[in-house]
This record gives C-alpha cells, structure tokens and sequence, in this order.
C-alpha cells in the first residue's frame, strides 16, 4: 500500500487541482496559482525574426453590433488575443490581462478576439468580471495573425511590426512584460 502511494503522488496532485479548478469558490485563486507557476513572461521575438502586418484592413464586431475598423489603431502599440470561454489556458491568462488592461486601456489597443457568439463571451466576461470587451472577427484577420491556435496573443509595435508572437498562455502582467510595453509606447 505505501509503495502505491509512493508512485502515485504526481497523480494525486494533479486529480487535486482538477477538482480545485472544478469547485466554484476555488476556480478563480487556483487559475491564478496554476497560470503564475505555468505561465511565463511573454518576450520579444529577435528583431531579426520578426514580420510586418501585411494590412490593418480588418473589420471586427462588438458586443453590441458596432462594426470596428482594425486600421483605427493604426500608429498605436496593439495587443491581439485569439480566446475561447471553453479554452482553459485562455481562462487562466485572463486575470493577468485584467491587471495589464486596467493600466494601459489608455494607451494600448486591446483587441480580444473570439468566434463565440457575443452572448456567450458577454456572459462569460461580466461573471468573472473583466472589463474588456471581446470582439468578433467579421473579415479575414490581417497576414500574419493566426488565430488557429489558442490562445495565441500578439503585440504590434507603432509601425505594424509583430514584436510578440506567443501562443499558449502567459503571464501578461508581469513587470517584464510591462517594460516592454512601456519601451514600445516611448518610442
């Protein structure tokens, strides 16, 4: 019996924090935990390695209707997030985004981008109470943003350069992270 506990503790740890992730009161702190541990700072791509937006000619949607021109954060540090409600690394990089975007909604484009309808990425947002909207892509989304995989965020420089590419989820608010950001809207 004690041999079977031996080899199996990694097992056990991981059926605890699914069924943590599970109970309603501990979903929120847990995903928190769970993304500051597995989550890592995005960084710069090399600048050797980085590419150009081929348009800003990208017409989104909000939640209630309004179409949106891409090509209006033209000139503008942007920050594009491909997200599902049903996506839990998506779910567990969103507090981390909150704090980001509560500091720098001024200052950066924020574009959170889901194929769900707007119900339900609506309701999903007003429970777990971000302020962000989402939107929903109603043309083609501008080469060389994918948004096959997710979640998968992009940071664009003033001049349309894709300065990070990070799919997977990250920890957006980390102070490195920041200074980045803040080096992209100084220049």
């Amino acid at each position: 019996m004690k041999k079977l506990f031996k080899n199996q503790w990694s097992n056990i740890i991981f059926i605890i924090i699914i069924l943590a992730m599970i109970i309603p009161q501990t979903r929120k702190p847990i995903q928190i935990v769970v993304n500051k541990i597995f989550a890592f700072s995005p960084s710069a791509t090399d600048e050797e390695d980085r590419k150009q937006l081929e348009t800003y000619s990208w017409t989104l949607e909000t939640e209630s209707g309004k179409k949106i021109d891409f090509a209006e954060s033209k000139g503008k540090v942007i920050l594009v997030n491909y997200w599902a409600t049903w996506c839990p690394p998506c779910i567990a990089e969103m507090p981390s985004f909150q704090e980001l975007y509560n500091d720098y909604k001024d200052e950066v484009a924020f574009y959170f981008i889901s194929g769900e309808d707007h119900e339900t990425t609506n309701n999903f947002l007003k429970r777990k109470g971000y302020s962000f909207s989402s939107y929903r892509m109603l043309s083609k989304d501008p080469k060389p943003l994918d948004g096959y995989t997710l979640p998968s965020t992009y940071v664009i420089d003033k001049n349309g350069t894709i300065v990070v590419d990070k799919k997977g989820a990250a920890d957006w608010n980390s102070q490195s992270f920041r200074n980045l950001l803040n080096q992209l809207l100084a220049e």
